[in-house]
């Protein structure tokens, strides 16, 4: 700590008067209740405190003006071993006894900084309030992973936190890829009376084999036959509450999305709005090569030739 006369502001040879003013005013200035979360303002309080602590007693200020004590009130050592080699309890220098200052407050047996804060706080403040402050506690961070589905339609998840408790954490539906869920209070405990931190768990979604994400819309590829594309079909396709009937219309080609409306992730807890699933179409050809596919498809193209490219292909 710096010297405490100029922590304070005052003149070496100011009264005890001019120097419990001096506190009053700092203190009131940069106590934590009138700064809360402000570090430095936190910082400067504990060096006024701790400045007026050696100042405020009279007994205290003469030996730190003589060089008994140091800035923070603790005996200096004389090259002996620190305390005063000279003996005796009195802490009166060797080589004189100190200068005498005038002006009221703080004799030394009677010295307590607590009773300026009864003063301009009205009371509030008992021995500690010098010394500590109410501080919340620390946040805890997790990460858990969910399944794709439970995600998109919430579900329940028991968590284990550090402090050995077991709860129950709701995963709201349509939670995204890395979301964070802020569980209040559930974190490190305060010091001095502060409220308990948060634990602030992150949430990683297990990617699915078929399905991805579209904001509230859920996406699948749907492979189906050439003859399903002609001819139609109705098929039996996956969704997140299980497997429903898709009707195939007649002619369908290879890109077109169904849509299923109301089957998507969920928008809200009851699950009474949600987004759409869309399947897109791949029309796929068998692996081996079909002779009497290859020839129908020849005299098709002779019989009833079609491109559906437009110009910017060349119409090739």
């Amino acid at each position: 700590m710096s010297d405490p006369y100029t922590i304070l502001g005052i003149a070496r040879n100011a009264s005890q008067g001019d120097i419990k003013s001096a506190y009053r005013k700092l203190a009131k200035k940069y106590h934590p209740d009138s700064n809360a979360g402000d570090a430095q303002a936190e910082e400067k309080f504990s060096q006024v405190t701790q400045a007026y602590e050696v100042l405020g007693d009279k007994e205290k200020r003469v030996q730190f003006d003589n060089g008994e004590i140091d800035d923070e009130g603790k005996p200096k050592g004389f090259g002996f071993g620190g305390g005063n080699p000279y003996g005796g309890s009195s802490g009166q220098h060797p080589f004189g006894t100190g200068a005498s200052y005038g002006g009221g407050g703080g004799g030394g047996g009677n010295f307590r900084p607590e009773d300026i804060f009864a003063e301009i706080f009205g009371g509030r403040h008992g021995q500690a309030s010098a010394h500590a402050q109410a501080t919340r506690g620390h946040d805890v961070n997790y990460t858990i992973q969910v399944e794709f589905t439970e995600a998109a339609l919430g579900t329940s998840r028991r968590v284990e936190l550090s402090n050995g408790r077991k709860i129950d954490m709701k995963i709201p539906a349509g939670l995204t890829d890395g979301q964070q869920i802020r569980l209040k209070g559930q974190g490190q405990p305060g010091a001095n009376g502060g409220p308990a931190g948060d634990a602030i768990v992150k949430v990683t979604v297990a990617p699915s084999t078929f399905f991805t994400r579209d904001g509230f819309n859920i996406k699948i590829d749907l492979p189906i036959t050439l003859y399903e594309a002609v001819l139609g079909a109705s098929l039996r396709v996956p969704t997140l509450d299980g497997e429903v009937n898709l009707k195939i219309p007649k002619n369908t080609n290879s890109g077109k999305v169904l849509r299923l409306k109301g089957k998507g992730a969920g928008k809200n807890a009851r699950l009474s709005q949600r987004g759409d699933l869309l399947y897109t179409v791949r029309i796929v050809l068998p692996e081996a090569r079909d002779e009497r596919l290859e020839k129908l498809m020849e005299d098709w193209r002779q019989a009833k030739p079609y491109t559906p490219r437009g110009p910017e292909f060349g119409n090739n």
